[in-house]
């Protein structure tokens, strides 16, 4: 059985309605309706609420879903991806041109540049990205 399927069942047999249950998680009505629907998936920290809620474990929940189980492999595969950023190398190789070849207030500039560059870069792009994006839509 589909999580969306487990979860219709449990909340009938809790007699709840969608509402009901949407505001005991602080979630929408359609939140909860698309789940059901198998449109959607909760996030995990709705996953563990819903298992606390009705007193199953999340393996009941999402064992016979592979969707849902190959969505959240994929997520935690994304996780790693941070170590491909190449924000990051930029950002660590200008830190390390100000700390070690200039002076202070150069160094200053290209340790916070660089600092920025790590944290940011790839934001900024995809930001740019969805830009130009949408104006072609």
């Amino acid at each position: 059985m589909e999580f969306g399927s487990k979860l219709k069942k449990l909340r009938e047999e809790h007699n709840l309605s969608q509402e009901e249950l949407a505001q005991k998680l602080n979630v929408s009505r359609q939140a909860v309706y698309k789940w059901e629907a198998h449109k959607g998936y909760p996030d995990i920290h709705n996953l563990i609420r819903l298992s606390d809620m009705f007193d199953v474990t999340i393996d009941d929940l999402i064992r016979s879903d592979k969707k849902l189980q190959d969505k959240i492999s994929i997520d935690e595969e994304r996780s790693f991806e941070q170590f491909s950023d190449p924000g990051f190398y930029i950002g660590i190789v200008l830190v390390f041109l100000g700390l070690v070849l200039f002076d202070h207030s150069l160094s200053y500039a290209f340790t916070i540049v660089g600092l920025l560059t790590m944290v940011f870069l790839t934001d900024v792009i995809q930001s740019v990205k969805s830009l130009f994006n949408s104006k072609e839509s």
